[in-house]
Protein backbone atom coordinates (compact mmCIF):
# COMPACT_ATOMS: atom_id res chain seq x y z
CA UNK A 1 0.00 0.00 0.00
CA UNK A 2 2.63 2.43 0.95
CA UNK A 3 4.75 1.58 -1.89
CA UNK A 4 1.11 1.97 -4.68
CA UNK A 5 0.04 5.31 -2.89
CA UNK A 6 3.83 6.73 -3.77
CA UNK A 7 3.46 5.80 -7.43
CA UNK A 8 -0.29 6.41 -7.30
CA UNK A 9 -1.30 10.03 -5.15
CA UNK A 10 -4.58 10.65 -6.36
CA UNK A 11 -5.90 6.64 -6.12
CA UNK A 12 -9.44 5.64 -4.21
CA UNK A 13 -7.91 2.68 -2.31
CA UNK A 14 -9.66 -0.24 -0.09
CA UNK A 15 -7.43 -2.11 1.81
CA UNK A 16 -8.65 -4.99 3.90
CA UNK A 17 -6.71 -6.99 6.23
CA UNK A 18 -7.66 -10.18 6.95
CA UNK A 19 -5.67 -10.45 10.84
CA UNK A 20 -8.79 -12.57 12.32
CA UNK A 21 -7.58 -15.69 10.10
CA UNK A 22 -3.60 -14.10 9.98
CA UNK A 23 -1.28 -15.86 9.86
CA UNK A 24 -2.40 -17.67 6.48
CA UNK A 25 1.42 -19.46 6.12
CA UNK A 26 -0.23 -22.22 8.55
CA UNK A 27 -3.12 -22.42 6.92
CA UNK A 28 -4.12 -25.41 3.90
CA UNK A 29 -4.38 -23.87 0.55
CA UNK A 30 -8.42 -24.64 0.25
CA UNK A 31 -8.38 -22.60 3.86
CA UNK A 32 -6.77 -19.78 1.99
CA UNK A 33 -8.57 -20.31 -1.38
CA UNK A 34 -11.96 -19.66 0.50
CA UNK A 35 -10.70 -16.84 2.34
CA UNK A 36 -9.29 -14.91 -1.06
CA UNK A 37 -12.75 -15.67 -2.78
CA UNK A 38 -14.53 -14.08 0.34
CA UNK A 39 -12.05 -10.79 0.63
CA UNK A 40 -12.52 -10.36 -3.54
CA UNK A 41 -16.05 -10.73 -2.94
CA UNK A 42 -16.46 -7.98 -0.28
CA UNK A 43 -13.72 -5.46 -2.80
CA UNK A 44 -16.01 -6.02 -5.55
CA UNK A 45 -18.87 -5.17 -3.59
CA UNK A 46 -17.43 -2.11 -2.83
CA UNK A 47 -16.53 -1.04 -6.24
CA UNK A 48 -12.72 -2.53 -6.70
CA UNK A 49 -11.68 -2.45 -10.34
CA UNK A 50 -7.98 -4.33 -9.69
CA UNK A 51 -7.03 -6.13 -6.75
CA UNK A 52 -3.78 -6.79 -5.36
CA UNK A 53 -3.36 -9.81 -3.72
CA UNK A 54 -0.85 -8.26 -0.84
CA UNK A 55 -0.07 -11.56 0.21
CA UNK A 56 2.96 -14.33 -1.65
CA UNK A 57 1.10 -16.82 0.61
CA UNK A 58 -2.18 -16.20 -0.49
CA UNK A 59 -0.90 -15.34 -3.83
CA UNK A 60 0.87 -19.14 -4.49
CA UNK A 61 -2.22 -20.36 -3.30
CA UNK A 62 -5.24 -18.61 -4.95
CA UNK A 63 -4.59 -16.68 -7.32
CA UNK A 64 -4.91 -18.70 -10.24
CA UNK A 65 -8.38 -19.63 -9.01
CA UNK A 66 -9.44 -15.83 -8.67
CA UNK A 67 -8.56 -15.17 -12.05
CA UNK A 68 -10.37 -18.03 -13.54
CA UNK A 69 -13.70 -16.69 -11.04
CA UNK A 70 -13.75 -13.03 -10.87
CA UNK A 71 -13.86 -10.95 -13.76
CA UNK A 72 -11.16 -8.45 -12.10
CA UNK A 73 -8.03 -8.04 -13.12
CA UNK A 74 -5.39 -9.50 -10.00
CA UNK A 75 -1.95 -8.11 -9.41
CA UNK A 76 -0.20 -10.82 -7.14
CA UNK A 77 2.81 -11.00 -4.58
CA UNK A 78 6.14 -13.22 -6.23
CA UNK A 79 9.59 -13.11 -4.11
CA UNK A 80 12.05 -11.31 -5.73
CA UNK A 81 14.49 -14.31 -6.60
CA UNK A 82 15.22 -13.08 -10.23
CA UNK A 83 17.11 -9.47 -8.90
CA UNK A 84 18.66 -11.45 -6.04
CA UNK A 85 20.13 -14.00 -8.60
CA UNK A 86 21.31 -11.16 -10.34
CA UNK A 87 22.92 -9.37 -7.87
CA UNK A 88 24.35 -11.80 -5.96
CA UNK A 89 28.26 -11.32 -5.72
CA UNK A 90 28.48 -14.40 -3.71
CA UNK A 91 26.41 -16.18 -5.35
CA UNK A 92 24.30 -17.52 -2.54
CA UNK A 93 21.00 -15.70 -1.74
CA UNK A 94 18.90 -16.20 1.30
CA UNK A 95 14.95 -16.02 0.93
CA UNK A 96 12.78 -15.28 4.07
CA UNK A 97 9.14 -16.32 3.83
CA UNK A 98 6.41 -18.25 4.90
CA UNK A 99 6.05 -22.01 4.79
CA UNK A 100 3.04 -21.80 2.51
CA UNK A 101 5.24 -19.53 0.09
CA UNK A 102 8.53 -21.72 -0.21
CA UNK A 103 5.79 -24.64 -1.18
CA UNK A 104 4.28 -22.86 -3.56
CA UNK A 105 4.28 -24.17 -7.24
CA UNK A 106 4.72 -20.19 -8.27
CA UNK A 107 7.70 -19.74 -6.40
CA UNK A 108 9.16 -23.16 -6.92
CA UNK A 109 9.01 -22.16 -10.41
CA UNK A 110 10.50 -19.13 -10.27
CA UNK A 111 13.33 -20.98 -7.93
CA UNK A 112 13.68 -23.66 -10.16
CA UNK A 113 15.04 -20.82 -13.36
CA UNK A 114 17.84 -19.52 -11.10
CA UNK A 115 19.35 -22.53 -8.50
CA UNK A 116 21.40 -23.62 -11.67
CA UNK A 117 23.30 -20.70 -11.48
CA UNK A 118 23.28 -19.36 -7.77
CA UNK A 119 22.45 -21.19 -4.47
CA UNK A 120 19.05 -20.19 -2.69
CA UNK A 121 18.77 -20.45 0.83
CA UNK A 122 15.22 -20.51 2.45
CA UNK A 123 14.31 -20.00 5.87
CA UNK A 124 10.74 -19.67 7.77
CA UNK A 125 10.37 -16.38 9.26
CA UNK A 126 9.47 -17.86 12.07
CA UNK A 127 7.26 -15.45 14.39
CA UNK A 128 7.37 -12.95 12.25
CA UNK A 129 3.70 -12.17 11.24
CA UNK A 130 3.05 -12.39 15.32
CA UNK A 131 5.72 -9.67 16.07
CA UNK A 132 3.85 -7.53 13.37
CA UNK A 133 0.42 -8.38 14.22
CA UNK A 134 1.33 -7.18 17.94
CA UNK A 135 3.13 -3.79 16.59
CA UNK A 136 5.78 -5.23 18.16
CA UNK A 137 8.47 -4.09 15.66
CA UNK A 138 11.39 -3.69 17.39
CA UNK A 139 13.36 -4.55 20.95
CA UNK A 140 14.68 -7.75 22.35
CA UNK A 141 11.89 -10.01 21.28
CA UNK A 142 11.97 -8.66 17.88
CA UNK A 143 15.97 -8.78 17.41
CA UNK A 144 16.14 -12.53 19.20
CA UNK A 145 13.04 -13.45 17.25
CA UNK A 146 14.56 -12.24 13.39
CA UNK A 147 17.90 -13.43 14.19
CA UNK A 148 16.98 -16.67 14.45
CA UNK A 149 15.99 -17.27 11.12
CA UNK A 150 17.99 -14.65 9.56
CA UNK A 151 21.20 -15.86 11.02
CA UNK A 152 21.27 -19.39 8.97
CA UNK A 153 20.90 -17.57 5.77
CA UNK A 154 24.15 -15.17 6.73
CA UNK A 155 26.05 -18.29 7.93
CA UNK A 156 25.57 -19.63 4.15
CA UNK A 157 27.19 -17.01 2.95
CA UNK A 158 24.34 -14.75 1.36
CA UNK A 159 24.83 -11.55 0.20
CA UNK A 160 21.07 -10.75 -0.68
CA UNK A 161 18.32 -11.39 1.72
CA UNK A 162 14.47 -11.31 -0.17
CA UNK A 163 11.54 -10.46 2.07
CA UNK A 164 9.43 -12.87 0.84
CA UNK A 165 6.13 -12.26 2.97
CA UNK A 166 4.17 -8.65 3.25
CA UNK A 167 4.78 -8.54 6.87
CA UNK A 168 8.42 -9.02 6.63
CA UNK A 169 9.10 -5.37 5.64
CA UNK A 170 7.57 -4.25 9.12
CA UNK A 171 11.10 -5.74 10.70
CA UNK A 172 13.63 -4.25 7.89
CA UNK A 173 15.11 -1.76 10.27
CA UNK A 174 15.72 -4.97 12.83
CA UNK A 175 16.55 -7.33 9.77
CA UNK A 176 19.42 -4.72 8.17
CA UNK A 177 21.15 -4.15 11.79
CA UNK A 178 21.63 -8.12 12.58
CA UNK A 179 22.79 -8.14 8.77
CA UNK A 180 24.97 -5.58 8.72
CA UNK A 181 25.53 -2.71 5.66
CA UNK A 182 27.24 -5.45 3.43
CA UNK A 183 23.79 -7.76 2.63
CA UNK A 184 21.40 -6.40 0.46
CA UNK A 185 17.67 -6.53 1.89
CA UNK A 186 15.38 -6.92 -1.52
CA UNK A 187 11.45 -6.01 -0.94
CA UNK A 188 9.20 -6.82 -3.84
CA UNK A 189 6.67 -3.86 -3.02
CA UNK A 190 7.91 -1.15 -5.50
CA UNK A 191 7.88 -4.03 -8.59
CA UNK A 192 4.19 -4.59 -7.23
CA UNK A 193 3.53 -1.21 -7.50
CA UNK A 194 4.65 -0.76 -10.82
CA UNK A 195 2.71 -3.37 -11.87
CA UNK A 196 -0.43 -1.85 -10.80
CA UNK A 197 0.09 1.09 -12.69
CA UNK A 198 0.82 -1.13 -15.84
CA UNK A 199 -1.94 -2.92 -15.43
CA UNK A 200 -4.43 -0.09 -14.94
CA UNK A 201 -3.18 1.46 -18.18
CA UNK A 202 -5.10 -1.44 -19.64
CA UNK A 203 -8.26 -0.62 -18.07
CA UNK A 204 -11.28 1.95 -19.63
CA UNK A 205 -11.89 3.22 -16.59
CA UNK A 206 -9.37 4.37 -13.73
CA UNK A 207 -10.27 4.50 -10.19
CA UNK A 208 -8.02 7.54 -9.56
CA UNK A 209 -8.34 11.16 -10.59
CA UNK A 210 -6.12 14.55 -10.26
CA UNK A 211 -7.85 15.36 -7.11
CA UNK A 212 -7.06 14.03 -3.65
CA UNK A 213 -6.55 10.52 -3.23
CA UNK A 214 -8.54 8.06 -0.67
CA UNK A 215 -7.61 5.28 1.94
CA UNK A 216 -10.82 2.96 3.46
CA UNK A 217 -9.19 0.50 5.90
CA UNK A 218 -11.06 -2.74 6.68
CA UNK A 219 -10.46 -5.31 9.34
CA UNK A 220 -12.09 -9.00 9.85
CA UNK A 221 -10.63 -8.35 13.78
CA UNK A 222 -9.23 -6.43 15.94
CA UNK A 223 -8.82 -2.78 13.93
CA UNK A 224 -6.48 -1.67 16.55
CA UNK A 225 -3.54 -3.14 14.95
CA UNK A 226 -3.86 -2.46 11.32
CA UNK A 227 -4.87 1.89 12.31
CA UNK A 228 -1.39 1.18 14.26
CA UNK A 229 0.59 -0.23 11.05
CA UNK A 230 -1.09 1.97 8.78
CA UNK A 231 0.07 5.05 11.17
CA UNK A 232 3.22 3.81 10.34
CA UNK A 233 3.02 3.89 6.20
Amino acid sequence: MKEIRKVLPSGHFIYYADNAHCPYGEKSQDYIRDRARAVTRLLLDKGAELIVVACNTATGAAIAALREEFDVPFVGMEPAVKPAALGTRSGVIGVLATAGTLKASKYLNTKGLYQDNVRIEEHVGEGFVQLVERGELDGPEAERTVRASLQPLLDAGADIIVLGCTHYPFLRPVIERIAGPDVRIIDPAPAVARQVVKVLGTLTTHPYDDGPGSLELLSSGDPATLHALASLI
